[in-house]
Protein backbone atom coordinates (compact mmCIF):
# COMPACT_ATOMS: atom_id res chain seq x y z
CA UNK A 1 0.00 0.00 0.00
CA UNK A 2 1.25 3.68 -0.93
CA UNK A 3 1.63 6.10 1.97
CA UNK A 4 0.75 9.33 -0.02
CA UNK A 5 2.79 12.85 0.67
CA UNK A 6 -0.52 13.77 2.47
CA UNK A 7 -0.54 10.24 4.43
CA UNK A 8 2.80 10.87 5.30
CA UNK A 9 1.81 14.83 6.73
CA UNK A 10 -1.09 13.68 8.31
CA UNK A 11 1.22 11.11 9.96
CA UNK A 12 4.01 13.80 11.17
CA UNK A 13 2.44 17.12 10.86
CA UNK A 14 5.73 18.63 12.39
CA UNK A 15 7.30 18.69 8.39
CA UNK A 16 5.40 21.97 8.09
CA UNK A 17 5.84 23.06 11.61
CA UNK A 18 8.04 26.28 10.58
CA UNK A 19 5.07 27.91 8.61
CA UNK A 20 2.21 29.63 10.28
CA UNK A 21 -0.05 30.19 7.84
CA UNK A 22 -0.60 27.54 4.79
CA UNK A 23 -2.48 27.89 1.83
CA UNK A 24 -3.30 24.52 -0.33
CA UNK A 25 -3.45 23.86 -4.11
CA UNK A 26 -5.58 20.65 -4.39
CA UNK A 27 -8.93 19.40 -6.26
CA UNK A 28 -11.68 16.72 -5.52
CA UNK A 29 -9.59 14.21 -6.08
CA UNK A 30 -6.84 14.96 -3.30
CA UNK A 31 -8.58 12.11 -1.12
CA UNK A 32 -7.06 9.76 1.08
CA UNK A 33 -7.63 6.41 1.84
CA UNK A 34 -10.99 6.95 3.77
CA UNK A 35 -12.11 9.02 0.34
CA UNK A 36 -12.11 12.74 1.88
CA UNK A 37 -11.03 15.72 0.42
CA UNK A 38 -7.43 16.67 1.57
CA UNK A 39 -8.60 20.33 2.79
CA UNK A 40 -11.21 18.21 5.09
CA UNK A 41 -7.99 16.08 6.16
CA UNK A 42 -5.65 18.86 6.66
CA UNK A 43 -7.96 21.39 7.64
CA UNK A 44 -8.28 18.72 11.14
CA UNK A 45 -4.61 18.65 10.80
CA UNK A 46 -3.35 21.82 10.70
CA UNK A 47 -6.45 24.00 12.15
CA UNK A 48 -6.54 27.82 11.27
CA UNK A 49 -3.22 27.59 10.18
CA UNK A 50 -4.70 26.44 7.00
CA UNK A 51 -6.20 30.15 5.67
CA UNK A 52 -6.45 29.85 1.88
CA UNK A 53 -7.52 27.01 -1.02
CA UNK A 54 -6.08 26.84 -4.71
CA UNK A 55 -8.09 25.09 -7.46
CA UNK A 56 -7.02 24.25 -11.13
CA UNK A 57 -8.15 23.68 -13.94
CA UNK A 58 -12.02 21.97 -14.07
CA UNK A 59 -12.45 23.64 -10.51
CA UNK A 60 -12.26 22.44 -7.67
CA UNK A 61 -15.14 20.08 -7.97
CA UNK A 62 -14.27 19.62 -11.48
CA UNK A 63 -17.13 20.36 -12.78
CA UNK A 64 -16.71 22.39 -16.48
CA UNK A 65 -15.76 19.68 -19.02
CA UNK A 66 -14.07 21.27 -21.45
CA UNK A 67 -10.81 23.50 -22.12
CA UNK A 68 -10.83 27.53 -21.48
CA UNK A 69 -13.83 27.36 -19.20
CA UNK A 70 -12.93 29.16 -16.41
CA UNK A 71 -14.31 28.99 -13.22
CA UNK A 72 -14.52 32.10 -10.75
CA UNK A 73 -13.16 32.48 -6.68
CA UNK A 74 -15.40 31.12 -4.05
CA UNK A 75 -15.75 30.12 -0.82
CA UNK A 76 -14.93 26.19 0.37
CA UNK A 77 -19.25 25.41 1.65
CA UNK A 78 -17.95 22.98 4.66
CA UNK A 79 -14.20 25.13 5.72
CA UNK A 80 -15.66 28.80 5.14
CA UNK A 81 -11.39 29.36 3.58
CA UNK A 82 -11.36 30.85 0.35
CA UNK A 83 -10.70 28.83 -2.67
CA UNK A 84 -8.96 30.66 -5.36
CA UNK A 85 -9.11 29.22 -9.01
CA UNK A 86 -5.93 29.37 -10.98
CA UNK A 87 -7.99 28.70 -14.09
CA UNK A 88 -9.47 32.18 -14.14
CA UNK A 89 -8.92 35.31 -15.20
CA UNK A 90 -5.60 34.73 -14.16
CA UNK A 91 -3.58 31.32 -14.71
CA UNK A 92 -0.94 32.98 -12.10
CA UNK A 93 -1.49 33.31 -8.17
CA UNK A 94 -1.56 37.13 -7.73
CA UNK A 95 -0.07 38.91 -4.35
CA UNK A 96 -3.74 39.44 -3.03
CA UNK A 97 -4.18 35.52 -3.08
CA UNK A 98 -0.97 35.02 -1.69
CA UNK A 99 -0.70 37.58 1.54
CA UNK A 100 -2.18 35.04 3.83
CA UNK A 101 0.41 32.34 3.43
CA UNK A 102 3.76 31.68 4.22
CA UNK A 103 3.64 28.22 2.23
CA UNK A 104 1.51 26.19 0.08
CA UNK A 105 0.56 22.57 -0.04
CA UNK A 106 -0.22 21.10 -3.65
CA UNK A 107 -1.52 17.91 -3.15
CA UNK A 108 -2.30 17.17 -7.20
CA UNK A 109 -3.60 14.22 -9.35
CA UNK A 110 -1.65 14.23 -12.41
CA UNK A 111 -1.75 11.83 -15.21
CA UNK A 112 1.75 11.74 -16.31
CA UNK A 113 1.21 13.41 -19.69
CA UNK A 114 2.54 16.90 -20.69
CA UNK A 115 -0.66 17.92 -22.27
CA UNK A 116 -2.30 18.69 -18.72
CA UNK A 117 -2.58 22.12 -17.33
CA UNK A 118 -2.29 20.54 -13.72
CA UNK A 119 1.30 20.68 -13.39
CA UNK A 120 1.30 23.70 -15.67
CA UNK A 121 -0.69 25.39 -12.80
CA UNK A 122 1.99 23.90 -10.28
CA UNK A 123 5.21 25.08 -12.26
CA UNK A 124 3.46 28.77 -12.13
CA UNK A 125 2.82 28.83 -8.95
CA UNK A 126 6.67 28.40 -8.44
CA UNK A 127 7.66 30.96 -10.47
CA UNK A 128 5.44 33.41 -8.65
CA UNK A 129 6.31 32.14 -4.90
CA UNK A 130 9.96 32.40 -6.15
CA UNK A 131 9.71 36.24 -6.55
CA UNK A 132 8.00 36.62 -3.17
CA UNK A 133 9.40 34.61 -1.14
CA UNK A 134 7.06 32.04 -0.56
CA UNK A 135 7.91 28.03 -0.23
CA UNK A 136 6.24 25.47 -1.71
CA UNK A 137 5.75 21.96 -0.67
CA UNK A 138 4.75 18.87 -2.57
CA UNK A 139 2.35 16.23 -1.01
CA UNK A 140 3.47 13.45 -4.12
CA UNK A 141 1.40 11.10 -5.62
CA UNK A 142 2.07 8.15 -7.76
CA UNK A 143 2.03 8.48 -11.61
CA UNK A 144 -0.83 6.35 -12.47
CA UNK A 145 0.54 5.22 -15.59
CA UNK A 146 3.88 4.03 -14.23
CA UNK A 147 7.56 6.41 -13.70
CA UNK A 148 9.29 3.92 -16.45
CA UNK A 149 8.04 4.56 -19.47
CA UNK A 150 8.69 7.54 -21.44
CA UNK A 151 7.67 8.32 -24.94
CA UNK A 152 7.31 11.32 -27.48
CA UNK A 153 9.07 14.26 -28.96
CA UNK A 154 10.65 16.14 -26.35
CA UNK A 155 8.67 19.76 -26.61
CA UNK A 156 10.58 22.60 -28.52
CA UNK A 157 10.71 25.63 -26.09
CA UNK A 158 9.16 28.35 -29.01
CA UNK A 159 5.80 25.95 -28.53
CA UNK A 160 5.89 26.67 -24.13
CA UNK A 161 2.36 27.02 -23.44
CA UNK A 162 -0.27 26.06 -20.70
CA UNK A 163 0.23 22.89 -22.10
CA UNK A 164 3.82 22.39 -21.54
CA UNK A 165 5.62 25.50 -19.84
CA UNK A 166 9.33 23.52 -20.14
CA UNK A 167 11.06 21.08 -22.73
CA UNK A 168 9.39 17.56 -21.26
CA UNK A 169 8.47 14.51 -23.82
CA UNK A 170 4.77 13.72 -23.82
CA UNK A 171 4.92 10.84 -21.21
CA UNK A 172 7.14 11.82 -18.71
CA UNK A 173 7.61 8.47 -16.41
CA UNK A 174 7.79 11.55 -13.31
CA UNK A 175 5.64 11.96 -10.21
CA UNK A 176 4.63 16.03 -9.74
CA UNK A 177 7.36 16.12 -7.50
CA UNK A 178 10.32 14.68 -9.55
CA UNK A 179 8.90 17.13 -11.92
CA UNK A 180 8.67 20.41 -10.23
CA UNK A 181 12.15 19.25 -8.76
CA UNK A 182 13.29 19.33 -12.82
CA UNK A 183 11.51 22.36 -13.49
CA UNK A 184 12.72 24.35 -10.46
CA UNK A 185 16.21 23.18 -11.03
CA UNK A 186 16.91 22.71 -14.54
CA UNK A 187 15.01 26.29 -15.54
CA UNK A 188 16.31 28.43 -12.74
CA UNK A 189 12.21 29.08 -11.47
CA UNK A 190 14.70 29.21 -7.86
CA UNK A 191 11.64 28.41 -5.66
CA UNK A 192 12.27 27.23 -2.14
CA UNK A 193 10.34 24.25 -2.96
CA UNK A 194 10.13 20.79 -0.36
CA UNK A 195 8.58 17.25 -1.90
CA UNK A 196 6.87 15.22 0.57
CA UNK A 197 7.58 11.70 -0.58
CA UNK A 198 5.53 8.33 -0.93
CA UNK A 199 6.53 5.64 0.71
CA UNK A 200 6.00 2.02 -0.51
CA UNK A 201 5.55 3.32 -4.77
CA UNK A 202 6.89 1.53 -7.21
CA UNK A 203 7.84 2.86 -10.71
CA UNK A 204 6.68 0.14 -12.24
CA UNK A 205 3.46 0.02 -10.91
CA UNK A 206 -0.13 1.46 -12.52
CA UNK A 207 -2.73 3.14 -10.36
CA UNK A 208 -4.50 0.25 -9.96
CA UNK A 209 -1.39 -2.02 -8.86
CA UNK A 210 -0.86 0.17 -5.60
CA UNK A 211 -3.64 0.44 -3.14
CA UNK A 212 -4.84 3.69 -3.39
CA UNK A 213 -8.73 4.28 -5.05
CA UNK A 214 -9.32 6.14 -8.27
CA UNK A 215 -10.86 9.63 -8.19
CA UNK A 216 -11.55 11.29 -11.53
CA UNK A 217 -9.50 14.35 -11.33
CA UNK A 218 -10.61 15.59 -14.15
CA UNK A 219 -13.98 15.35 -15.88
CA UNK A 220 -12.84 13.63 -18.97
CA UNK A 221 -10.36 10.96 -16.98
CA UNK A 222 -12.48 8.53 -15.44
CA UNK A 223 -10.87 5.70 -15.02
CA UNK A 224 -6.74 4.64 -15.26
CA UNK A 225 -7.66 3.32 -18.06
CA UNK A 226 -8.65 6.94 -19.41
CA UNK A 227 -4.94 8.06 -18.36
CA UNK A 228 -3.65 4.79 -20.14
CA UNK A 229 -4.10 5.75 -23.44
CA UNK A 230 -4.31 9.60 -22.86
CA UNK A 231 -0.64 10.37 -23.76
CA UNK A 232 -1.89 9.43 -27.28
CA UNK A 233 -5.01 10.60 -27.61
CA UNK A 234 -5.34 13.71 -26.35
CA UNK A 235 -3.37 14.33 -30.45
CA UNK A 236 -7.21 14.29 -30.56
CA UNK A 237 -7.85 16.96 -29.36
CA UNK A 238 -6.27 19.10 -32.02
CA UNK A 239 -8.13 17.41 -34.95
CA UNK A 240 -12.25 17.35 -36.22
CA UNK A 241 -12.25 14.04 -34.89
CA UNK A 242 -14.24 13.29 -31.68
CA UNK A 243 -11.89 11.87 -28.79
CA UNK A 244 -15.14 10.89 -27.06
CA UNK A 245 -15.73 13.67 -25.09
CA UNK A 246 -19.55 13.43 -24.48
CA UNK A 247 -19.57 9.58 -24.34
CA UNK A 248 -19.05 7.19 -21.33
CA UNK A 249 -15.39 6.77 -21.95
CA UNK A 250 -13.98 9.86 -23.15
CA UNK A 251 -10.35 9.48 -24.83
CA UNK A 252 -10.68 5.26 -25.29
CA UNK A 253 -13.78 5.76 -27.88
CA UNK A 254 -13.17 8.55 -30.69
CA UNK A 255 -14.57 9.19 -34.46
CA UNK A 256 -16.67 11.16 -36.31
CA UNK A 257 -19.50 10.79 -39.32
CA UNK A 258 -17.10 10.85 -42.54
CA UNK A 259 -14.77 7.80 -41.08
CA UNK A 260 -14.71 4.37 -42.70
CA UNK A 261 -13.47 2.64 -39.51
CA UNK A 262 -12.74 -0.85 -41.95
CA UNK A 263 -10.31 0.82 -44.20
CA UNK A 264 -8.91 2.65 -41.51
CA UNK A 265 -7.91 -0.24 -39.70
CA UNK A 266 -6.71 -2.15 -43.60
CA UNK A 267 -4.41 0.71 -43.86
CA UNK A 268 -3.28 1.27 -40.20
CA UNK A 269 0.79 0.77 -39.45
CA UNK A 270 -0.11 -2.62 -37.49
CA UNK A 271 3.08 -3.08 -35.42
CA UNK A 272 2.31 0.64 -33.92
CA UNK A 273 -0.70 -1.17 -32.33
CA UNK A 274 0.73 -3.71 -30.45
CA UNK A 275 -0.60 -4.33 -26.96
CA UNK A 276 -4.16 -2.81 -27.93
CA UNK A 277 -6.83 -3.48 -30.08
CA UNK A 278 -9.35 -1.51 -31.80
CA UNK A 279 -12.99 -2.45 -31.78
CA UNK A 280 -14.95 -0.67 -34.32
CA UNK A 281 -18.19 0.75 -32.93
CA UNK A 282 -21.16 3.37 -33.27
CA UNK A 283 -21.28 6.62 -30.96
CA UNK A 284 -23.12 10.45 -30.68
CA UNK A 285 -21.66 12.67 -28.44
CA UNK A 286 -24.07 14.32 -26.22
CA UNK A 287 -21.86 17.26 -26.09
CA UNK A 288 -18.91 18.60 -28.01
CA UNK A 289 -17.15 17.79 -31.69
CA UNK A 290 -20.21 16.10 -33.80
CA UNK A 291 -22.92 16.59 -30.90
CA UNK A 292 -25.75 14.64 -31.49
CA UNK A 293 -24.38 13.23 -34.46
CA UNK A 294 -23.62 9.37 -35.36
CA UNK A 295 -19.85 8.70 -35.60
CA UNK A 296 -18.15 5.71 -36.37
CA UNK A 297 -15.14 4.95 -35.17
CA UNK A 298 -13.33 2.65 -32.54
CA UNK A 299 -13.06 1.94 -29.00
CA UNK A 300 -9.19 1.43 -27.69
CA UNK A 301 -8.70 -1.80 -25.61
CA UNK A 302 -5.43 -1.76 -24.11
CA UNK A 303 -4.64 -5.85 -23.75
CA UNK A 304 -0.95 -5.26 -22.72
CA UNK A 305 0.24 -2.07 -20.98
CA UNK A 306 3.77 -3.55 -21.51
CA UNK A 307 3.80 -3.35 -24.39
CA UNK A 308 1.35 -0.59 -25.60
CA UNK A 309 2.78 2.76 -26.63
CA UNK A 310 -0.09 4.79 -26.61
CA UNK A 311 1.47 8.14 -28.19
CA UNK A 312 3.15 5.61 -31.26
CA UNK A 313 -0.37 4.10 -31.42
CA UNK A 314 -2.60 7.51 -31.86
CA UNK A 315 0.25 8.86 -34.38
CA UNK A 316 -0.55 5.51 -36.50
CA UNK A 317 -4.15 5.78 -36.61
CA UNK A 318 -3.85 9.40 -37.36
CA UNK A 319 -1.97 8.82 -40.08
CA UNK A 320 -4.53 7.01 -41.62
CA UNK A 321 -7.17 8.73 -40.93
CA UNK A 322 -5.21 11.41 -42.51
CA UNK A 323 -4.61 8.94 -46.03
CA UNK A 324 -8.22 7.88 -46.28
CA UNK A 325 -10.22 10.57 -45.01
CA UNK A 326 -10.35 13.99 -47.31
CA UNK A 327 -12.92 15.27 -44.35
CA UNK A 328 -10.44 15.36 -41.70
CA UNK A 329 -8.64 18.79 -40.69
CA UNK A 330 -6.63 20.29 -37.99
CA UNK A 331 -8.73 22.37 -35.59
CA UNK A 332 -7.99 25.90 -35.74
CA UNK A 333 -6.82 28.27 -32.84
CA UNK A 334 -7.07 28.70 -30.08
CA UNK A 335 -5.83 25.96 -27.67
CA UNK A 336 -5.20 26.47 -23.97
CA UNK A 337 -4.72 30.55 -24.79
CA UNK A 338 -2.44 29.86 -27.92
CA UNK A 339 -4.33 32.22 -30.51
CA UNK A 340 -1.02 32.32 -32.91
CA UNK A 341 -0.17 28.28 -32.99
CA UNK A 342 -2.58 25.44 -34.47
CA UNK A 343 -3.60 23.58 -31.77
CA UNK A 344 -2.24 20.15 -33.17
CA UNK A 345 1.83 21.87 -32.92
CA UNK A 346 0.72 23.32 -29.55
CA UNK A 347 -0.44 19.91 -28.02
CA UNK A 348 2.51 18.32 -30.16
CA UNK A 349 4.94 20.47 -28.65
CA UNK A 350 6.94 20.97 -31.70
CA UNK A 351 6.36 22.15 -35.81
CA UNK A 352 7.77 19.18 -37.10
CA UNK A 353 5.61 16.37 -36.27
CA UNK A 354 2.27 17.03 -38.24
CA UNK A 355 4.32 17.54 -41.10
CA UNK A 356 5.93 14.58 -40.98
CA UNK A 357 2.37 12.63 -40.27
CA UNK A 358 1.15 14.99 -44.08
CA UNK A 359 4.14 13.66 -45.97
CA UNK A 360 2.99 10.01 -44.94
CA UNK A 361 6.15 9.28 -43.14
CA UNK A 362 6.19 5.95 -40.70
CA UNK A 363 5.24 6.27 -36.97
CA UNK A 364 8.49 4.16 -36.84
CA UNK A 365 10.35 6.86 -39.16
CA UNK A 366 8.98 10.06 -36.62
CA UNK A 367 10.29 8.16 -33.64
CA UNK A 368 13.79 8.08 -34.76
CA UNK A 369 13.62 11.79 -35.63
CA UNK A 370 13.02 12.31 -31.93
CA UNK A 371 15.53 10.10 -30.19
CA UNK A 372 18.51 12.27 -29.68
CA UNK A 373 16.63 14.88 -27.97
CA UNK A 374 14.35 11.74 -25.76
CA UNK A 375 17.83 10.11 -25.02
CA UNK A 376 18.98 13.08 -23.47
CA UNK A 377 16.22 13.99 -21.90
CA UNK A 378 16.31 10.37 -20.39
CA UNK A 379 19.57 11.49 -19.37
CA UNK A 380 18.89 15.15 -17.25
CA UNK A 381 15.71 12.87 -15.32
CA UNK A 382 18.33 10.29 -13.70
CA UNK A 383 18.99 13.16 -11.54
CA UNK A 384 15.28 14.30 -10.62
CA UNK A 385 14.08 10.37 -9.43
CA UNK A 386 13.01 10.14 -5.69
CA UNK A 387 11.61 6.73 -6.22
Amino acid sequence: MVATGLAKLVYDPSIVSEYERLGLLYNQASIDTAFRESADVLFEVLQKRLTTLFGPQHGVGATEQDNMIETGHTLHRRLGLPIYSLYSSTRRPTPEMLQNVDAILVDIQDVGTRVYTFCATVCFLMEVCAGVGKTVIILDRPNPINGVDVEGNVLDPEFASFVGPYPLPMRHGMTVGELMNYYNQRFGIKCDLKVIRMDGWDRNAYFDQTGLQWAFPSPNMPTIETAVVYPGQVLLEGTNLSEGRGTARPFEIFGAPYINPEKILANVEKKALNGVTLRIVEFKPVFNKWMNKRCLGFQMHVTDRNLFRPYRATLAILSSIIRNNMEFKWSNPPYEYVFDKMPIDVILGDGSTRKSLERNDSVFTIEKSCEENLNGFLKIRKDFLLY
